[in-house]
C-alpha cells in the first residue's frame, strides 16, 4: 500500500477525530480501547492514512460521545446536505444484518443513482417504473405474469 494519503476527506476527519480526542482529554490508547480498534489502527485513522469503515467510524463515535452521522460526513460517506438522501444513507450504515461490503455497495448504488437523477433533471414526467422507447415517446410498462413467471411488456 502506498504510504501517502489516502484522501482528503479522510485527512480532515483525522483532524476532526484527533482535535475531539484531545478535547474529551483522552489519551490514543485510552480511545482504540474504548472503540475496540488497535492503537496503531486510530493512529493510523488520525493520521490520514487509513479509511475506516463505517462500523469502526460508530465505535469511535461512541467511545468519544459524538455523533457518527459528522463523523460518516467527514470521511465522506455522507452528504452534508440533509436534503440529499442522509436518511436513506444513515438506514443503510445503521442496518446490523448488512455486511461493511453491503452497505458499502448500497451507498455506491443509491449514490449512482442520485447523481443520475441530477444529470437528467428533465425526466419528472416519466411515471416511477415506467420506460420509454428509444425516442422517449411511448411508456413501457414491465410485469410479471403470475401464472408463468415470464415479463410481459406492455408498450404504451
Amino acid at each position: 500500500m502506498a504510504k501517502g494519503k489516502v484522501g482528503k476527506t479522510v485527512g480532515s476527519l483525522g483532524d476532526y477525530l484527533k482535535e475531539q480526542r484531545v478535547g474529551a482529554r483522552l489519551s490514543l490508547r485510552q480511545l482504540a480501547d474504548q472503540a475496540g480498534v488497535s492503537n496503531p489502527y486510530l493512529s493510523q485513522i488520525e493520521r490520514g492514512l487509513r479509511k475506516p469503515s463505517a462500523e469502526v467510524l460508530q465505535q469511535i463515535a461512541k467511545a468519544l460521545r459524538i455523533s457518527a452521522e459528522q463523523l460518516y460526513i467527514r470521511a465522506g460517506i455522507l452528504s452534508p446536505d440533509d436534503g440529499v438522501g442522509g436518511s436513506v444513507e444513515l438506514a443503510i450504515l445503521s442496518d446490523t444484518g448488512l455486511t461493511e461490503r453491503q452497505k458499502q455497495s448500497l451507498l455506491d448504488v443509491y449514490a449512482s443513482f442520485l447523481a443520475l437523477n441530477a444529470a437528467d433533471g428533465a425526466d419528472d414526467a416519466t411515471p416511477a417504473g415506467a420506460e420509454t422507447d428509444a425516442e422517449g415517446t411511448a411508456p413501457i410498462t414491465t410485469e410479471i405474469d403470475p401464472d408463468s413467471d415470464n415479463r410481459v411488456t406492455n408498450e404504451g
